[in-house]
């Protein structure tokens, strides 16, 4: 009960229908508040106790300065929490390992048990190994089952066992896309209160539902457990960027288009730890798929979250994916009554502001290995010729192409060339090059949920084939949309068998190629790109591009949009001017290009206007919960405690609460620490957790083998994210990682100073070998550290490495609070200086004294960093908050929300 010092609570009737609701014009200020910051307040009046949530952190909000830094702490409590399976899966296995631990510590288990609905979709364990045939979506799912089994009859007991969580099987869809057109429900309606629907994540990419005026944003694995416990985001009131939309998106152009150029403007205007909001006349022309596609990419501005307030289009959207009368009306009535409803005219208080003229996006793409590096697609060639060169060898010779010319990209000057033969099964050959189109993917929550970009694509590939093209032999081409719905309007539009023979055939329903399950490419296409060293490249429209991430063989990723991924894979590489050049030749021998296959947008309007109604997204979710009849034949074990199998190589208990008492053990200064690795700029989670595929030699093949698994069967690291030992063996084990400490390699390296000559060594042995002399470890980073997805194995792993303290420039705002979730330090170096500046080549030992000051209920400022070597400074500590500060004395969060419960 909320102690409602504002005489706030009120009610709300609707039709028949009468909810409890908490005013916010009782709070003096709070009208002239952004629409995300309403919802916040919202939240604190209606969980006011008196002790982690005052009346004076409601008048702090009320009264919010938008130009002063945040400083103020407010304890958010999320409506729900949403989880994929990768993530999701570690968070159920921690939970089962609580309930033992509190069993353990005399407490009773049943009281680990979901306190917020919390709703899990697997969606990114489906691989795509088969593509291209009119089977490979069954092929895939068999597979997946194969593969996955042991993980899924864990996730069907954690469904049996926990009270308020519910998993959605696979083949169904893509979290964020169920998200939007299911799960979401904009307002909450509980215990017979109304509230705004808000919600935490196990995805970076959760911001997708912004879109839908909905509050949340990814968090770690760690920080959603404790949500799911009752346990409120401790978080500062953040700065808010206004976003101001005006104009129309000129015709050619789409969502993908404006979304990367958004992800530029933002990125280089810096909204790290921010809030974005969308407001102007502008809002109003934008569709809501469009807005749940800039709500996705959230991540990649490096925002929190990218939100649009309530209007009638959000209505509209509502009502096409099957929301009830009751539910709609709500929404309205409770947006309207509580300023929540979109004013295109009003101008909130924000602390900064930009602004956009949606009549000046132009096509675009973006890579080859980040998403803020937009290039507009008629300099898409000569960008390529230009970067081509930090993939391919120093002395190798500049020439042109030797294909024929009629099956061939236009011949580029001066661009590395290296013309390789490939014999393909059928005993044909062909030539692939650098550039070379090898992986070309319809995939990711970023676009699949976008009916408008998705029909578009589809239109492309039916005037390809109409005019006789399809796709080059060497490109593997995928589609996996975010739900069924999309094949279901695929179908009624009659163009399924155009994106069939342009070899885009259904491979499943999940994220696929987007996080790294893009599965092999033909065997013949690799022995080529790997014998001759090919910078070879992918297309996907997805959100994520990073190196290594797509397709172990390929170098150079590339973001675009749906139809131009089917463009893409027609024209066959990079080198294309595709603005420009020819994409193929008709059955008459005549020149094609993409303006000649390129829909116009009444064309794409009026096939989203008479293809997809209510009526599919009735049909998908109807009994979303249930699952097929393998999912059901499926069998688990019963009780309220997990019977762990000891032969598993999926699911296994953590050592998290090994040795824990009630107590908590004093913090103290770090000595002697040596440096694990020396790192540069923009290292991302997805250098840093274990991701992609598992190779025989590494640490954790090893592992796999000599546990009987099969090389067959090693599957994704993302798939054994519920065995720590696989995970562990993982962390930074990214081909493209660089450790500056092990220089001329790339991966999993360090040198380990515990040995003679200080030999280079896989980064886990060597740790291995520290932990045993009891020493402990340190990263060293750069700026941006931690940026991308949320993977809570970053952490975790980082954690279980023996890592006590990392120091970087700067840091991503989820990577940071997971290090503190985990026990790990975060400190940052002194303004304007890095490790070289200092001096630091990462052969030092280090010392940290000053950390102890927690234990007096305090957090510093500063720590005293010393080395053998004489370099000294003070490392700023970035434990943000309190309530972060509580975690890293109990020697992380779940520690601290364990001994909490167990006090109750």
């Amino acid at each position: 009960m909320s102690a409602n010092s504002f005489d706030a609570r009120s009610t709300l009737r609707v039709g028949d229908e009468s909810y409890e609701i908490f005013k916010l014009d009782k709070v003096e200020g709070s009208a002239r508040l952004p629409y995300s910051l309403k919802v916040l307040l919202e939240n604190l009046l209606r969980t006011e106790d008196g002790a982690n949530i005052t009346a004076d952190h409601i008048r702090a909000l009320g009264s919010w300065d938008s130009q002063a830094q945040p400083s103020q702490e407010i304890q958010f409590t999320p409506a729900r929490v949403i989880m994929q399976d990768f993530t999701g899966v570690p968070c159920v296995v921690d939970l089962a390992t609580m309930r033992e631990a509190v069993k353990e510590l005399g407490g009773d288990a049943d009281k680990i048990n979901p306190l917020a609905p919390a709703e899990l979709v697997i969606d990114h364990s489906v691989i795509a190994d088969k593509f291209g045939t009119a089977d490979a979506f069954g092929q895939n799912v068999e597979l997946e089952y194969g593969r996955n089994k042991e993980r899924y009859q864990f996730l069907r007991w954690g469904q049996t066992a926990f009270d308020e969580f519910k998993v959605v099987p696979p083949g169904t869809g893509i979290v964020h896309q169920v998200n939007i057109e299911k799960l979401a429900r904009t307002v909450m309606t509980r215990n017979g209160q109304a509230y705004p629907d808000t919600l935490v994540g196990t995805d970076s990419h959760t911001t997708m539902v912004n879109g839908l005026g909905v509050l949340g944003w990814g968090v770690g694995g760690i920080e959603a457990e404790a949500a799911m416990l009752g346990q409120p985001v401790s978080m500062l009131i953040p700065r808010v960027v206004g976003f101001k939309l005006t104009g129309e998106l000129p015709a050619g152009t789409t969502a993908t288009d404006l979304v990367l150029t958004i992800t530029e403007m933002l990125r280089k205007h810096g909204v790290v730890g921010k809030f974005v909001e969308f407001y102007g006349e502008g809002v109003a022309a934008t569709s809501l798929a469009n807005r749940a596609t800039i709500g996705n990419m959230s991540p990649e501005f490096g925002s929190t979250a990218a939100i649009f307030p309530i209007d009638d289009e959000t209505l509209n959207y509502l009502r096409l994916t099957g929301r009830d009368a009751q539910q709609v009306a709500l929404v309205e009535a409770y947006a309207k009554e509580q300023g929540l409803w979109l004013d295109p005219a009003a101008e909130p208080d924000f602390s900064e502001k930009l602004e956009l003229d949606l009549s000046t996006v132009v096509p675009s793409i973006a890579g080859p290995k980040r998403p803020q590096d937009r290039i507009v697609l008629a300099n898409a060639s000569q960008q390529f010729a230009q970067d081509v060169r930090n993939y391919v060898a120093d002395d190798e010779e500049a020439g042109k192409e030797s294909f024929p010319a009629s099956d061939a990209p236009a011949a580029s000057n001066g661009v590395p060339s290296k013309p390789t033969t490939v014999t393909a099964p059928d005993g044909s050959t062909y030539e692939i090059d650098h550039g070379a189109v090898t992986v070309a993917a319809i995939t990711s929550c970023t676009n699949t949920s976008n009916p408008y970009v998705m029909v578009a694509a589809a239109l492309v590939a039916k005037k390809a084939v109409e005019k006789g093209l399809t796709r080059k032999p060497w490109v593997k081409t995928t589609l996996a949309p975010g739900s069924k719905v999309v094949t279901d309007y695929f179908d009624k539009a009659g163009l399924t068998p155009y994106l069939d023979k342009v070899g885009f055939n259904l491979v499943g329903y999940g994220c696929t190629t987007c996080i790294g399950n893009s599965g092999p490419l033909p065997e013949e296409v690799s022995k080529a790109v790997n014998d001759a060293d090919l910078a070879v490249t992918s297309v996907l429209s997805g959100n994520r591009n990073f190196e290594g991430r797509i397709n172990p063989d390929v170098k150079m990723n590339y973001l675009a949009s749906p139809p131009l991924v089917v463009a893409y894979a027609i024209a066959g590489s990079m080198k294309v001017d595709i603005t420009k050049d020819a994409l193929g030749a008709d059955q008459d021998g005549n020149p094609v290009y993409l303006t000649d296959i390129w829909p116009s947008e009444a064309e794409v309007n009026d096939v989203v206007a008479n293809s997809i109604g209510e009526d599919m997204f009735n049909k998908s979710y109807q009994d979303v919960f249930a699952g097929d009849a393998q999912w059901q034949a499926l069998s688990i074990p019963t009780g309220n405690t997990f019977e762990w199998d000891p032969e598993s190589t999926y699911v296994r208990k953590p050592p998290y609460f090994e040795g824990m008492t009630m107590e908590t053990t004093p913090v103290s200064d770090i000595t002697g620490a040596r440096v694990l690795a020396k790192l540069g700029d923009s290292v991302t989670t997805d250098h840093i957790s274990p991701a992609g595929a598992i190779k025989a030699d590494t640490p954790a093949g090893k592992y796999l083998t000599e546990h009987g698994v099969e090389r067959r069967d090693f599957n994704s690291y993302g798939s054994r994210r519920g065995n720590h030992e696989v995970m562990i063996r993982g962390t930074f084990a990214n081909i493209r990682l660089r450790n500056q400490l092990a220089p001329g390699t790339e991966g999993g390296f360090t040198r380990d100073f515990t040995k003679e000559d200080a030999p280079v060594s896989f980064i886990y042995d060597a740790s291995r070998n520290y932990i045993d002399q009891g020493t402990p470890l340190v990263i060293l980073g750069g700026k941006e550290y931690g940026s991308g997805s949320s993977r809570d194995w970053a952490a975790k792993g980082t954690a279980l490495l023996g890592v006590k303290a990392v120091i970087t420039e700067s840091y991503e705002r989820i990577h940071r609070s997971n290090l503190i979730g985990m026990g790990v330090l975060p400190l940052q170096f002194p303004e304007g200086q890095n490790a070289d500046s200092l001096g630091l080549t990462g052969e030092e030992t280090f010392s940290f004294t000053g950390v102890e000051e927690l234990n007096n209920g305090t957090t510093p400022s500063t720590v005293k960093v010393t080395t053998d070597t004489g370099v000294e400074f003070d490392a700023v500590v970035r434990i943000d908050t309190p309530g972060e500060a509580d975690y890293y004395r109990n020697g992380g969060i779940m520690q601290f929300v364990l001994r909490s419960l167990i006090r109750k």
